[in-house]
């Protein structure tokens, strides 16, 4: 170790990409939460169509998401040591999974409420608080470990790992 901050490989021109990334899947799955939540509220066709474009956006934008958190991932040995790290990864890994879940419900429905009123929402809010979990995660991979984080000279480097 060269005392330096873990670092983020991924990255355009020293800005790490995964946290440029990752808003576009979080506002997608809490914005599928949010329209299932109007439909039942409304009961107006429109929202499970809506929730369904969320998912299936929100799932490949997490693809991209992924990737860059992979490659810092691998790419430091460092954040590969902490306990945060992996624990970020498979909150992430089971947001993916249930959303697909939720997703594929969906489009095999044939119900007026497209599976929004059975396991629709109860999908979409287990995946929003997992999300809550893994955003508290990779906080603590900024904030503790100081993953991607810069160096300054008047800012001692810290390594830490838990």
């Amino acid at each position: 170790m060269n005392g330096r901050n873990p670092k983020s490989t991924a990255q355009i021109a020293g800005h790490p990409m995964h946290p440029m990334l990752v808003p576009l899947p979080i506002a997608c799955f809490i914005g599928a939460l949010v329209t299932d939540v109007i439909f039942l509220a409304t009961d107006n066709s429109g929202w499970p169509e809506a929730s369904k474009w969320l998912l299936g956006f929100g799932i490949a934008t997490a693809a991209l998401a992924a990737t860059t958190g992979i490659i810092d991932y691998m790419g430091d040995d460092r954040i590969r040591r902490t306990g945060d790290a992996l624990k970020h990864m498979m909150a992430n890994v089971a947001v993916v999974v249930i959303e697909i879940i939720n997703l594929v419900t969906r489009l095999s429905n044939d119900a007026a409420d497209d599976g929004v009123g059975s396991l629709g929402v109860f999908l979409s809010l287990a995946a929003v608080v997992v999300l809550g979990y893994s955003g508290w995660k990779g906080g603590d991979l900024v904030y503790k470990h100081r993953v991607g984080v810069h160096d300054t000279d008047d800012e001692p480097a810290t390594t830490s790992v838990r």
